[in-house]
């Protein structure tokens, strides 16, 4: 069974509700709040929805069209723009977003009653500088410190004024909104109405205040989310080692163009080299402060002192072996013959242990 419609009185009065069970909470970050004020919110909208429906508000019509009943139900929008400011927010993006949306239902309230000529010329004044440069407005045009500090006074006192009457009409029997004279509850609604605008300017001077202020905020970083199979696989290949190779940086000389040997026959080195251990002191001291990469492993290093000849191999019976002579090359078989000669000859002019006088007595 499908529930019948709610009438605009009935759901006005529960926003209202709503709205005014929370005034002057300072608990506007508790999530009872937000959901209060969230609820709020959706009901006045329910009211907007309502009151387009059925064409409360016409813009062919005049303010003494309206009934004195009918006179709340202005300031509708108004609530949402109000109860819109008091929503929180998780980012800067989101609160810019917030306060567009609180702008707009403004703009749509001031509209609405300007159409039935219900500001005052003061209030028009307003409303026409804002809609020359909606993102500049203030209520205070001057830059003289002294004049903005009287303006601030100024509106301070006027919005204490009209917090004022409206008490003290809400306190007299002939304001009574049921059962009280009609023209004096018209004249309620009304002052109500004048609180209301001028709240209003205030608000959206705020609003272009902490828009300047959000605009300063560091833009977030896109946090970058992954599976947990990519977890996973990054967390495998970050461990397996198969395809480790000591070599971690390219050769020197194809890097910077330096070619010839690493070492002068001097001793000196000719470029820049680093010497590398095992693969378990890579894996231990790649994170240590101040670790070099390596340009060449040790066995590198050995092949080129091989390759330029800086390496003396043999020792044991391999020193020992004479290598075969050429028979072909004559001039260092003449060589090795005026090296046997000059041997022979210094043999025997100096006889085994002639040199030898410190066992002597």
């Amino acid at each position: 069974m499908a529930r019948e419609p709610r009438t605009l009185k009935s759901v006005y009065q529960e926003a209202e509700g709503k709205r005014l069970a929370n005034e002057g909470s300072y608990e506007i970050n508790s999530a009872s709040y937000q959901e209060d004020v969230a609820a709020a919110i959706q009901l006045y909208e329910e009211c907007a929805q309502i009151i387009e429906g059925i064409s409360l508000f016409s813009r062919n019509e005049s303010l003494d069209d309206i009934a004195t009943s009918d006179l709340p139900y202005l300031l509708v929008l108004y609530h949402i723009a109000e109860l819109l400011q008091k929503v929180s927010s998780s980012s800067p993006l989101e609160r810019r977003r917030i306060l567009e949306s609180a702008r707009e239902a403004y703009e749509r309230f001031l509209h609405l009653l300007d159409s039935y000529s219900i500001l005052s010329p003061q209030d028009g004044k307003l409303f026409a500088e804002y809609n020359e440069d909606p993102t500049g407005f203030s209520t205070i045009s001057t830059k003289d410190p002294n004049a903005r500090r009287n303006a601030k006074i100024a509106n301070f006192k006027a919005e204490k004024q009209l917090k004022q009457k409206l008490e003290y009409m809400r306190r007299s029997p002939r304001y009574l909104e049921d059962g009280g004279d009609d023209e004096a509850v018209r004249e309620l609604y009304l002052a109500n109405t004048a609180l209301s605008v001028h709240m209003s300017f205030q608000s959206l001077e705020g609003i272009n205040r902490e828009v300047e202020v959000l605009a300063q905020a560091p833009v977030p970083l896109i946090p970058q989310f992954t599976t947990v199979e990519q977890d996973e696989r990054r967390r495998r290949e970050s461990m397996s080692y198969d395809d480790y190779s000591e070599k971690l940086d390219a050769p020197l000389q194809s890097q910077v163009g330096f070619i010839g040997p690493l070492l002068s026959q001097e001793g000196k080195p000719l470029r820049p080299f680093t010497l590398i251990g095992n693969r378990q002191e890579l894996q231990r001291g790649v994170f240590r402060p101040g670790h070099n990469l390596p340009t060449m492993s040790i066995d590198e290093y050995l092949e080129e002192e091989r390759r330029r000849g800086g390496i003396i191999e043999g020792g044991g019976e391999a020193s020992g072996r004479q290598p075969e002579p050429d028979e072909d090359n004559i001039e260092k078989a003449d060589e090795e013959t005026m090296k046997a000669r000059e041997w022979d000859e210094f043999k025997e002019a100096n006889h085994r242990g002639s040199g030898n006088t410190l066992n002597r007595g």
